[in-house]
């Protein structure tokens, strides 16, 4: 037994974090008490932690105002009898010094119940859809070889309005474009954003698809901006993951009939529904990189709920291919945000030609230059992928840069071996290279320039600098899943 303590272990963790939940495990085994701070639900105090422990990863321990490290650390400690004695004797013995390791306030931390209690804004142009099916002007377009369901006409709507609410036609043209500007209705041939008012046919964007993940009526509660929505399914997500985490801090997900039927996943499926209608237009560059890093995490693990891993290559395909949201009035897949948002509509491996076509209206949402910087921060259903991380808009690349600096330090990112004359990268810099440079030189500068000072960066360095050495790429480990 440990005994009394005057002084504290402070844990400083994230949620869905599997590497906290194997130290917690650990120290609940050993019977030490700790005290856990999450910063996810502690912002303010993120950087200040950063500072003091000059670590790019959690868990963060400290006996009083000595860090052990991360997980593995406190491994370490636990299999040295004397060094861990020594360990447990500093917080028998002496109490917390006034410059320790910052707890804050409980008070102060966010509150998940109070961050998911979604306001909805009722939303006028809903009511009007609402209306305009009561009255017929929204029906199916068609004949029996093709038909459209929940579709209207321009004419129709403007005929509409002028009878049903008594307004003219120019009033009428303002409510049809209204309808696309909140993301209620799409032109069916996609022919631009503006609405015309003739026999050209729109559909409301709603549909029962199977393909789509959040498919069904349309959302009564007026847009949310990209940021807000974006944060809600992060949050979300992290929330189900820390759910099915083993107290081993493995990924538990073999029953996912269970996991669908959770009330966790409910309120997760209702906010996905919002996706349909959110304003991405108008998102800054920051805010579409964080917005739809954050979204891929979503689908991806919604995706991974009800139809479980993918265990084959064909299956790889129609997991990151057929399954789609509707994100402001158009589907997207997995491999459609990758490749035509994030890569700034780039073809990807295996893939003949860019996602988005020159007429296609999601062309409008990609990023207009690649940011290299997303492989970092993708899931991509592996041993080999990165976890699930977060994302902020007002902090994207200094957390993109620190999710690279610590894949480029793991031996999944990066393996330097000076006597061989051997530099192994893993197969995302092979499959994308084209996103971080044009030669081998250009590469290796690039992963120099995201390394942290250290042993690894001076053997990297050394090779580049002599030019003698061999690059050769990782075997990329598809086996299922990220549990580390």
């Amino acid at each position: 037994m440990p005994g009394d303590f005057k002084g504290s272990i402070i844990f400083y963790s994230i949620l869905a974090c599997p590497n906290c939940m194997k130290a917690k495990k650990l120290l609940k085994e050993l019977n030490v008490p700790y005290t856990e701070v999450r910063l996810d639900q502690f912002p303010e105090i993120r950087n200040e932690v950063l500072q003091r422990s000059q670590m790019l990863t959690v868990p963060q321990i400290y006996f009083n105002a000595k860090l052990v490290g991360g997980n593995e650390d406190l491994q370490r400690l636990v299999k040295d009898p004397a060094a861990w004695e020594e360990a447990l004797n500093d917080i028998r013995e002496n109490p917390m010094p006034k410059d320790g390791p910052i707890v804050p306030d409980a008070c102060q931390a966010i509150s998940e119940a109070d961050f998911f209690n979604i306001q909805c804004e009722p939303d006028e142009y809903f009511a009007l859809v609402t209306q305009m099916k009561t009255d017929k002007v929204v029906r199916t377009h068609g004949s029996f070889l093709r038909s459209h369901k929940n579709a209207f006409s321009g004419q129709d709507l403007l005929t509409w309005v002028q009878k049903k609410k008594e307004l003219d036609k120019e009033r009428g043209m303002e409510i049809g474009q209204a309808l696309l500007d909140n993301n209620l209705a799409n032109p069916l041939l996609n022919k631009g954003s503006s609405f015309q008012g003739g026999t050209e046919l729109y559909l409301l964007n709603e549909c029962d698809d199977s393909v789509v993940l959040n498919s069904g009526p349309l959302s009564e509660c007026a847009p949310k901006s990209a940021i807000q929505l974006g944060e809600l399914l992060r949050r979300m997500v992290l929330k189900l993951y820390s759910v099915y985490l083993s107290e081993a801090g493995k990924f538990q997900a073999k029953d996912y009939t269970s996991m669908a039927a959770c009330a966790e996943f409910t309120t997760y499926t209702r906010i996905a529904r919002e996706l349909t209608r959110v304003d991405i237009k108008s998102a800054l560059r920051d805010e579409k990189i964080a917005f739809f890093i954050n979204i891929y995490s979503a689908l991806f693990f919604h995706t991974y709920i009800l139809k479980g891993p993918p265990t084959n290559m064909f299956r790889r395909y129609k997991f990151f291919n057929n399954s789609k949201y509707i994100i402001g009035g158009y589907p997207y897949s997995l491999q459609d945000i990758v490749n035509g948002v994030l890569r700034a509509n780039r073809r990807g491996s295996g893939q003949i030609s860019a996602p988005f076509g020159s007429k296609d209206p999601r062309l409008e949402i990609a990023l207009e230059k690649n940011e290299p910087l997303i492989h970092f921060g993708l899931v991509r259903a592996t041993k080999n992928c990165s976890p699930i991380k977060t994302f902020s808009p007002e902090k994207i690349f200094t957390e993109l840069k620190l999710a690279a600096t610590a894949y480029l330090e793991s031996s999944e990112g990066c393996q330097i071996d000076t006597k061989n004359k051997s530099i192994k990268l893993s197969s995302i810099f092979k499959w994308y290279k084209v996103d971080f440079c044009s030669n081998d030189k250009e590469l290796l500068a690039f992963i120099a320039d995201y390394m942290v000072q250290g042993r690894k960066l001076a053997d990297l360095n050394m090779l580049r600098c002599t030019g003698d050495y061999k690059l050769s790429y990782l075997t990329y480990d598809w086996s299922i899943t990220c549990n580390t």
